[in-house]
């Protein structure tokens, strides 16, 4: 469950390391607290640094500041799954959107949650290495 203020790492390659929620989108089951799956907006807390030397265009796509769009993709409470197990994670982790609800980097670098399937976010587990 992740609310206002709440920290999440960034698992994919758009140059964020570590974000902050500062609001949950279409939250159906409780209003301001996301899952997976979830929509949330979060200001970028850590990025990696910029290099001098080399063009910015395809290195780095965020800075330190920048509010966007994330999804949710694990959480540390656990989920109830359909056939009664639960799961959780380790961490609570997301990737960057853009406004069209695309995927901001092109790689994704852990483990995402089965349940992005079931919302719709089909193309986040595709890229994934791996599904739990």
């Amino acid at each position: 469950m992740i609310g206002l203020k709440g920290l999440l790492n960034v698992i994919d390659n758009s140059g964020a390391l570590i974000v902050e929620c500062v609001n949950v989108l279409k939250s159906k089951s409780k209003p301001g607290v996301g899952t997976v799956g979830d929509e949330i907006v979060c200001v970028v807390k850590r990025a990696r640094p910029i290099p001098n030397n080399a063009p910015t265009s395809n290195i780095v796509k965020v800075r330190r500041g920048e509010v966007h769009r994330a999804l949710i993709v694990r959480t540390k409470k656990e989920v109830l799954r359909p056939d009664g197990r639960y799961i959780r994670f380790d961490d609570n982790a997301a990737v960057l959107l853009n406004k069209k609800r695309e995927l901001l980097g092109t790689r994704i670098n852990g483990v995402v949650s089965s349940d992005l399937r079931l919302k719709g976010w089909g193309k986040i587990v595709s890229i994934a290495p791996k599904v739990v």
